[in-house]
């Protein structure tokens, strides 16, 4: 038996059926496999992209924010994050941005740890992810968001703790979690900028 090519679809055809800018698109596509089967309705859901900040403070504590999150029905443990204005909005000044208006700091130092897709098939979005360090507060938080935040200053301890207790209710923020206090993981996609 030979090993699979693992050669992409091609789309041969798209249809948008639902667009509520910016905020969700879903679109039909007709694709071909590469063993020459078509899918007539392949469906795509996209959002916007996003950053995810994992800030720490000169004394190690990490930013956290706790908030209710509607798509979850529940309070969760996040970090600060944020979707991009444009689409052909830097992902660096997307974080940056992000990080002062949900909780008035602003970092020394950045690293980029990658970028990630959220759903393998639909798509969904790309979440690209940072290290914040030297973190100090300069002015007042003003997201503008819908949720009401908490800003909590944590332990790499307790965040693993509240990991633990099932605090975070994203997958996304264990992910950063993850690769920020795993350096296996975080050497091979990080890099500074």
């Amino acid at each position: 038996m030979k090993p699979p090519r693992h050669d992409p679809w091609r789309v041969l055809e798209t249809r948008e059926l639902f667009s509520a800018p910016p905020w969700i698109k879903v679109q039909s596509q007709r694709v071909g496999l590469p063993d020459g089967r078509q899918v007539d309705d392949f469906y795509r859901v996209t959002f916007p992209d996003y950053a995810l900040v994992f800030a720490e403070q000169e004394d190690g504590r990490v930013l956290v924010l706790r908030q209710y999150k509607h798509g979850v029905g529940a309070v969760s443990l996040t970090f600060p994050a944020g979707t991009f204005n444009d689409p052909s909005e830097d992902p660096l000044a997307c974080a940056k941005r992000e990080l002062m208006e949900e909780t008035g700091y602003q970092a020394a130092s950045w690293r980029s740890l990658g970028r990630f897709v959220s759903h393998a098939n639909a798509f969904g979005n790309a979440a690209h992810f940072f290290h914040a360090t030297g973190c100090r507060k300069t002015a007042e938080a003003n997201s503008g968001d819908l949720e009401e935040m908490e800003l909590l200053l944590m332990t790499r301890a307790e965040l693993f703790a509240a990991a633990r207790e099932g605090a975070f209710k994203l997958v996304s923020q264990l992910a950063i979690l993850g690769l920020v206090t795993h350096p296996e993981l975080g050497k091979t996609v990080g890099k500074k900028v």
